[in-house]
């Protein structure tokens, strides 16, 4: 349950940057594995969904029996395709392949870059109502005006944790805030970027601390479960290990506090719903030597 769709394969986003058919093949490869359950959806950019068209045709389940691709798509801020007309290539594509009868995949997120209320208000207007939208808010200041904007609207927060340069990595402070914030105003978000390995770990590649998915997921639990310690949080975001943290059938237990199963359910469900990696092995792997997966086959 505490991992069900946790991860948005983005496998076309450096540092991988795969090509359109290896990311592709990558992305049936884990619908095909024994960890299949962990993926939530595919990212493309708008703007590349026709080559995504033409190399998937073939791949995209039609089957009555078999579960449909979800995708999310990446909508650009740049003024030479206007939000209209992307939306328009959204509801081409659905209609494709989400129609009646052409059951095999849907475009129900996009992730669109949120620079203020003002322009995240008039988004939300202008984008259709059957996708669920995700604004990436800047951490550096303050975004409860953002976040005001978004309470209420079927929307939610993105965050990026990660990058190629180490000044996309939010501080400790700035992400702990972030969740509270969210919690807070009871808006959902998801992350992306950074999140490959589960605990706090040195990226040697840029130099950086980056912040692991367990660390960012269970931080959001304890934010849901209705914890509003800065240092709590703070505390969660830094772990490096495993230590006073158990996963039971029952719940998970962090420092002898147990996290309930219906508090798990209602923080993913509702609250802290994915996030963007642009590699499905690496995260299952560490969750495996992690002793948190059984080994699969091959490993």
């Amino acid at each position: 349950m505490f991992l069900d769709g946790i991860i948005d394969y983005a496998g076309l986003y450096p540092p991988a940057s795969l090509n359109m058919q290896d990311m592709v093949s990558a992305w049936v490869r884990g619908l095909s594995s024994e960890q299949d359950w962990m993926l939530g959806r595919v990212i493309v950019p708008v703007d590349r969904l026709d080559e995504f068209e033409n190399i998937s045709e073939s791949l995209i389940p039609r089957g009555d029996e078999e579960e449909p691709w979800v995708i999310s798509a990446l909508l650009s801020a740049s003024a030479e395709t206007s939000l209209e007309e992307q939306a328009g290539r959204i509801g081409i594509f659905n209609e494709r392949h989400a129609g009646e009868g052409n059951g095999g995949a849907v475009i129900d997120v996009v992730e669109v870059p949120g620079s203020d209320a003002v322009s995240i208000d008039v988004m939300i207007d202008q984008l259709p109502e059957e996708v669920f939208p995700f604004f990436e808010l800047p951490v550096d200041g303050d975004i409860r005006g953002m976040l005001a904007v978004l309470v209420g609207s079927d929307a939610g927060a993105k965050i990026r944790t990660g990058g190629m340069k180490p000044e996309l990595y939010p501080t400790t402070e700035q992400l702990s805030n972030f969740i509270l914030q969210c919690s807070l105003a009871d808006v959902p978000f998801k992350a992306t970027a950074g999140l490959h390995h589960p605990l706090l770990n040195h990226n040697d590649d840029i130099g950086v601390m980056q912040f692991g998915f367990l660390n960012v997921f269970l931080a959001s639990l304890l934010a849901s479960a209705g914890e509003e310690s800065v240092d709590v949080i703070e505390s969660m975001l830094t772990r490096s290990d495993l230590a006073g943290i158990e996963f039971g059938n029952e719940g998970i237990v962090v420092d002898g506090s147990m996290l309930g199963l219906d508090v798990i359910e209602d923080a993913r469900i509702a609250f802290s719903l994915s996030f963007g990696s642009c590699s499905i092995d690496e995260p299952i792997e560490d969750l495996v030597g992690l002793g948190l997966l059984p080994a699969t086959k091959g490993q």
